[in-house]
């Protein structure tokens, strides 16, 4: 039975020449980079050099760069931080953040009483600008903290706009660019967003490792305690073949970003041409002309009662695709992102997200359609 990887979104297979570089260190360069002697100078200098490429694809100083296990320890500590360091005493985000901001957010609002403000999501998914202008008309200090792209729908936050807004109204804005980094290009001399985050495994980089942008003259505290590693702001001895395996990621990402992302956009339009030619009362979640080329979410025309085994059916034919958030897909319980804007018929309709990248074919799509078609 061929397997078909449909779930780019959850996670994305190792480049085979990130692979190679990983296996490079890991044989070759295992010295501690805190360590002085010349195995530690040499683990060192290689970690200096990734945050460097990093930075430089990003135009930021290699010093606004702190390497993190991923983006859900990075979330948690700026929110934590924008607290306990920054004074904030109010955030404001949306109902379809990724779960690592929201449980992080709930937490703070039962445990240290901040205040949480929600921004309403229009029908197609999309945050509502002038809700968010109306709660920045109120003077408080607020961190905003909203997702660039959705995970779930793919839906593109105008990055540039709040930031600018944000900076307006004199307050924080935090940005999980989980989806976005290494898929599109981000310049942040231009947006003047004061953090951002990201995880390698989801640009074809190792799991297990990420990074925090974190704007020059914000000063964070780290949230557990260790040695100097990371300026003392992140302690523990860094993952040196991960971290090196994700600038290098994320180098080849740039290097061939235009042509993936044409390839991938032309297999999303025939994605779409074929659900809708096969299905012709198919609908999409959120705005197809504004979500990022990765991400498509279909509700399918099937009785709701579908819904539960619809991701079990298709594996049994070998094809991974989700119904959202990786971290939640054993729920049973509809996608808190779909709930946030489709009425309660829709939800309960059969949803599912396919999520691409440049290893797939069409010849993957034929079969998906075959196998929805068989449901």
């Amino acid at each position: 039975m061929e397997k078909i990887y449909l779930d780019n979104a959850a996670t994305t297979a190792l480049r085979p020449e990130v692979a190679t570089e990983m296996m490079g260190i890991l044989q070759n360069e295992y010295g501690n980079p805190s360590s002085s002697h010349s195995f530690g100078r040499t683990a060192k200098s290689k970690l200096e050099l990734a945050r460097k490429t990093i930075a430089q694809l990003l135009n930021v100083a290699a010093q606004e760069i702190i390497f993190t296990s991923g983006a859900t320890e990075a979330n948690n500590w700026v929110l934590q931080n924008a607290v306990t360091t920054l004074q904030v005493k109010r955030i404001i985000t949306t109902r379809v953040e990724h779960h690592a901001v929201l449980h992080a957010v709930e937490f703070m609002q039962k445990n240290q009483e901040i205040q949480v403000d929600f921004v309403k999501i229009k029908t197609d998914g999309s945050i509502d600008i002038n809700h968010l202008m109306e709660l920045l008309s109120e003077e408080i200090p607020t961190l905003v903290s909203l997702m660039h792209v959705n995970n779930e729908t793919g839906t593109i936050l105008d990055l540039e706009e709040i930031a600018t807004i944000c900076k307006q109204h004199a307050v924080y804005f935090h940005s999980d660019t989980v989806q976005s980094v290494g898929k599109m290009e981000l310049d942040l001399q231009k947006i003047p967003v004061d953090f951002m985050v990201a995880s390698a495994h989801k640009f074809h980089g190792p799991k297990g490792v990420g990074f925090a942008f974190i704007r020059k003259g914000l000063s964070l505290k780290p949230i557990f305690h260790g040695g100097e590693q990371e300026k003392g702001i992140r302690p523990g001895t860094e993952s040196l073949h991960n971290i090196v395996g994700m600038a290098k990621a994320l180098q080849i990402s740039y290097q061939n970003l235009e042509a993936e992302r044409n390839y991938i956009q032309e297999l999303k339009d025939y994605t779409i041409t074929q659900l809708q030619n096969k299905f012709p009362d198919v609908a999409f979640n959120g705005s197809v002309n504004k979500a990022l080329y990765t991400i498509l979410n279909v509700r399918l025309p099937l009785d709701a009662s579908k819904s539960s085994m619809l991701l079990f059916n298709l594996d049994m034919k070998g094809i991974a695709v989700s119904r959202g958030s990786a971290c939640q897909s054993g729920s049973a319980r509809p996608s808190h992102v779909l709930a946030a804007f489709l009425t309660q018929e829709e939800v309960l309709k059969p949803s599912v997200r396919v999520s691409f990248s440049h290893f797939n074919t069409k010849k993957e799509i034929d079969i998906l359609i075959e196998a929805l078609l068989a449901l």
